[in-house]
This record gives structure tokens, C-alpha cells and sequence, in this order.
């Protein structure tokens, strides 16, 4: 088959909608369901991006997106107690690909809401449970288990859209968008990213982990498949911030570091211990948290709207004790799609325990953004790779 009719583009009104191939069959195939237009366009990313990131770590890999940008991703790097917690997977057995899809939906679950799931291996039991209880609009990997498949497709009253991928698929090596009708041609972003990018370290501290090499490459190859401009904070094999489709790269980075706290501020006791009623919806229970974790929390606590969620008042988390909490935050690393202009970027980082940076470098403030470095003992290389997405 080299073409599959839609129900719709990207809204309802622009009809008609297909996917197809010039040449060849199309390298999916729908198992269940009937995915739309953003759904493949999240599935085919997100493909890309778990198929590279397994390529480069040797571990079996998952991505949660969204508007064709990753809300997570993250590799099978096996979690603590608490990370199973705050990702509502403690009370399940993880193999090692549902342990990086708990990671890559724990990074930012509001966010994560209604998601596309990617997947680097084969569907197994596990992880086809995991996505069982949450809400998601699909999945999309090599192959799945028996019982997985059977699982997933009476998910969602039978409508749940499972996509199957051909591994050894290879698409050419030019890629066309059709823009106001005008037809843009260019060649794939095939450039390989590894370790070898980060032998350029101008700053002072050059010390650079096994670990921190690992979440830099994630962080890198994270952003490529990341709407643009776009700054990924990462840490223990997976991301833990990513901000994407901003004009301005501090805004990235504000708005990656602010999801980066809001990770760990999860894992704060008092967050962890939160008396939620019995019978609270995921959601609703993630949207609690992160309205708690705000600066909003004192008033919700003080008008009363608590008792819709909790079985007796919570004590406020005070912004001191935020701080307190955020300053125990260590060895992050984070990854830019391009250079960072101002040593801004590096000020804002360092405030959410970063301390491996990997950028493009090439600014004319170059010095500026070093010498922010050497301040705060932050280890930074220049790998002279843009990683723009559009």
C-alpha cells in the first residue's frame, strides 16, 4: 500500500488529507484504530527520534509527543523509588522499555497529557499496561507482543490507534514541504551525534562524566527532533525540561529550567506525601500538584478549593523551602539547538543545577557566555552543530 486516506489535515476543515509515497509502499501499518494527520506527523518523529537515541546508547528508548515536539524522552535507565513515585509507577513490574517510557511521560505530565507514544523496541507486556492507564492517543513502534497488541486495542472502547513501523525502513535522502504552494526541497538531517562532539571544552572545568556525555547526546539528539528554537535540560538518561518553538533562546531556556524544577520540586517529601481523596483521577491529581508546586498554592489553600482534592489541608510548600529543595539539584546537563547568545542563558541553568553544557557555540559573545561558565564551574563544549527543526 503506498497511500492512506485521513479524516482530516490538521483541523477538520482542511479536506481532503492522505499520506502516501511517490514511490514504494508506505512503511507503516495501522493495526488498530485510524490516526490523523498531527498523529502520524507525532508517530514519524517520534520514530526517528527513539530509533536514534537507542542507535547511540545501546538502550531500549521512548518518547512522549506532542504538536510535533517531545513533551519526554528518555532511555531505560532504571529508576529509584522515588522517580517511580512521582512517575505513578510504583505499583507496576518495569521491563527496561517501560521503565524509559515511564521516564520520558514522568518528565512533564501535563504536558504529556493526550500524547503520541514512541517506541525503540518491541511493545512488550509491561509498557503496553503502563499506556493502558493513561490517556494517549496512540503508540507507534517495530513491532508488538501478542498480548500487548491485545491490550492496546481494547484501549480507548477499541479506538486507540496502534501503528506498526518497518525497522529497516530508509527514507531518500531529500525531503520536500509544500508551503503557500510553493514546494521547499532539502537534504535529510542525517548527521550522526556522538561523543565526538564534545572535545572542544573552552571553559575552565573540563570534566566530563561518562553519565554527563550519556544525557548531553540524549539532550542533543532530543533537540533535533524539536521544534525550534529549542534548549533541553537532562539528567539520569533522560530529559527532564525541554523548551521548544520559542523565538528567543532565553525564553527556551527559562521555560526548559522551569519544567526541570518542576521535575524535582515532585520528588520534594511534601509533594510526595500530598493526602489525595481516594478515587482522584490521574489528571486531575497532576494538575493538583502542579498548582501546588506554584505560587498560586497559598491562595488555593487558603480559599478552600483543596477539599475537591485532598482529604485535609496540606501544608504549603513556602518559597524558601522551593529553594532550599531546588539548590540540592545537581549535575544536569543541557543541550541547545544553537549557540546562546548572552551568558544569560548560562545564569538561568545554573539556577536549575546545571553543570554540562553542549551548544553550537559561534556568538560574538562567546567570551561572555565562557566566562559565565568558569563562574559557576560549569564544564562547556562547542560542538559546531546546529540542530535547527522546522
Amino acid at each position: 500500500m503506498n497511500e492512506l486516506e485521513l479524516k482530516y489535515g490538521c483541523n477538520p476543515n482542511q479536506k481532503p488529507s492522505r499520506i502516501f509515497m511517490l514511490a514504494g509502499e508506505l512503511p507503516v501499518t495501522v493495526l488498530n484504530g485510524r490516526p490523523g494527520y498531527i498523529n502520524f506527523m507525532d508517530a514519524l518523529n517520534g520514530w526517528q527520534l527513539v530509533k536514534e537515541l537507542k542507535a547511540a546508547t545501546g538502550l531500549p528508548a521512548a518518547a512522549s509527543f506532542k504538536h510535533v515536539s517531545p513533551a519526554g524522552a528518555a532511555v531505560g535507565v532504571e529508576m529509584n523509588d522515588t522517580l517511580k513515585k512521582i512517575c505513578f509507577v510504583d505499583d507496576l513490574k518495569l521491563s527496561p522499555l517501560a521503565t524509559a517510557y515511564a521516564r520520558a511521560r514522568g518528565a512533564d505530565r501535563m504536558s504529556s497529557y493526550g500524547d503520541f507514544i514512541a517506541l525503540s523496541d518491541v511493545c512488550d507486556d509491561e509498557t503496553a499496561r503502563m499506556i493502558n492507564r493513561e490517556v494517549s492517543d496512540g503508540v507507534i513502534a517495530p513491532t508488538y507482543s501478542a498480548k500487548a497488541l491485545e491490550i492496546l486495542k481494547n484501549k480507548r472502547n477499541g479506538s486507540y490507534n496502534v501503528i506498526q513501523i518497518d525497522k529497516a525502513y530508509q527514507p531518500q535522502p531529500l525531503e520536500h514541504k509544500d508551503v503557500f504552494g510553493v514546494t521547499f526541497e532539502q537534504g535529510r538531517n542525517e548527521i550522526k551525534l556522538d561523543e565526538s562532539l564534545f572535545g572542544n571544552i573552552p571553559t575552565h572545568n573540563k570534566n566530563f562524566p561518562a553519565e554527563a556525555k550519556r544525557d548531553l547526546l540524549i539532550a542533543l539528539i532530543i533537540l533535533k527532533y524539536t521544534h525550534s528554537n529549542s534548549v533541553c535540560y537532562a539528567k539520569d538518561g533522560q530529559a527532564i525540561g525541554i523548551g521548544a518553538g520559542q523565538q528567543s533562546r532565553i525564553h527556551c531556556t527559562r521555560l526548559a529550567g522551569s519544567k526541570a524544577d518542576n521535575w524535582y520540586m515532585r520528588q520534594h517529601p511534601k509533594v510526595l506525601n500530598l493526602p489525595f481523596i481516594n478515587g482522584i483521577r490521574r489528571a486531575d491529581r497532576d494538575n493538583t500538584i502542579d498548582v501546588y508546586m506554584s505560587d498560586e498554592s497559598l491562595d488555593v489553600l487558603a480559599d478552600g478549593a483543596w477539599q475537591q482534592f485532598f482529604a485535609h489541608k496540606p501544608e504549603a510548600l513556602t518559597r524558601d523551602e522551593k529553594r532550599e529543595w531546588l539548590n540540592m539539584l545537581k549535575g544536569v546537563s543541557l543541550g541547545s539547538d544553537a549557540f546562546f547568545p548572552f551568558g544569560d542563558n548560562i545564569e538561568r541553568a545554573h539556577r536549575s543545577g546545571v553543570q554540562y553544557i553542549a551548544q553550537a557555540g559561534g556568538s560574538v559573545r562567546d567570551d561572555h557566555v565562557i566566562d559565565t561558565c568558569n563562574k559557576y564551574g560549569i564544564t562547556m563544549a562547542f560542538t559546531d552543530v546546529r540542530l535547527f527543526h522546522h
